[in-house]
């Protein structure tokens, strides 16, 4: 199996600088946003993108994967032991990444997953934040978390500490089935009722990314918009094929495109 994706990431109408930051490789693809309110979200964003597309191939194991995200988040702790003034900084996470027999599923923060099988949209990940604890004590209706004022308070996130929450489910992996990964600065403004229908609607993985990001910026999304749509197709992925990157984890190291990376 191989993952077939489209990756589009958007500044958007009210925000001066793109803290998102997302990848794709035939065998993974992840959504990174930096936390709001804190010094170089974009810088954190893309310290866990970059560490992650070096990760060449069907997954060994989820065990080897949150090895890996642990040697991302040390990165962004990393950056902070090197310069105080980034104190604070720290990202989301939201991903998948395909082993030789399934898929695993890696979260945190509000970036979130859903799954479309068979027609069927469903949500793949339970949002680290206040307003999500607030909906699980029953004290928030869910139809109306979308739209609370204190919506963008995460409770977990990569800020380079030891104790940070990593978390990495395993899933079936379906011919078929298609992804979609984003950051809340979609899901913030879009109904997934709208989401879901340009998914089942559009059948290119670049074109249905794209569609997503500019019905986000149309809502009026005050935040950066990033989307990945994800399809997980049959045929032999090629390790070699150059990862695409978009966001802050295009701006940030240009050389890094130079050196043959694409960006979207």
């Amino acid at each position: 199996m191989r993952i077939n994706a489209g990756v589009r990431s958007d500044v958007g109408s009210y925000r001066a600088v793109n803290q998102d930051a997302a990848f794709s490789t035939p065998f993974a693809a992840a959504v990174a946003d930096g936390v709001g309110g804190g010094p170089s979200g974009d810088l954190a964003s893309a310290a866990i993108v970059h560490k992650l597309i070096t990760l060449r191939g069907a997954l060994p194991s989820a065990e080897n994967l949150v090895e890996r995200l642990r040697a991302a988040n040390w990165d962004i702790g990393a950056h902070v032991r090197r310069d105080a003034a980034l104190a604070g900084m720290a990202s989301t996470l939201t991903g998948v990444w395909l082993t030789a027999d399934d898929l695993v599923l890696a979260h945190t923060g509000d970036s979130r997953a859903y799954l479309l099988r068979s027609g069927r949209f469903t949500r793949q990940t339970r949002d680290d934040s206040y307003v999500q604890a607030l909906v699980d004590r029953g004290l928030v209706r869910p139809e109306d978390a979308w739209t609370h004022p204190r919506r963008n308070i995460i409770t977990a996130s990569f800020g380079g500490h030891d104790d940070d929450t990593i978390r990495v489910e395993t899933r079936d992996a379906v011919i078929g089935d298609r992804w979609f990964l984003c950051s809340d600065g979609v899901t913030d403004y879009v109904p997934e009722e709208a989401i879901a229908a340009l998914l089942v609607g559009i059948t290119d993985p670049a074109t249905a990314a794209k569609a997503v990001v500019d019905l986000a910026i149309e809502a009026c999304s005050r935040d950066n918009v990033t989307a990945v749509v994800c399809d997980i197709d049959a045929g032999t992925p090629d390790a070699d094929a150059v990862p695409v990157i978009a966001g802050a984890a295009a701006q940030r190291w240009p050389e890094v495109i130079e050196a043959g990376l694409a960006s979207a």
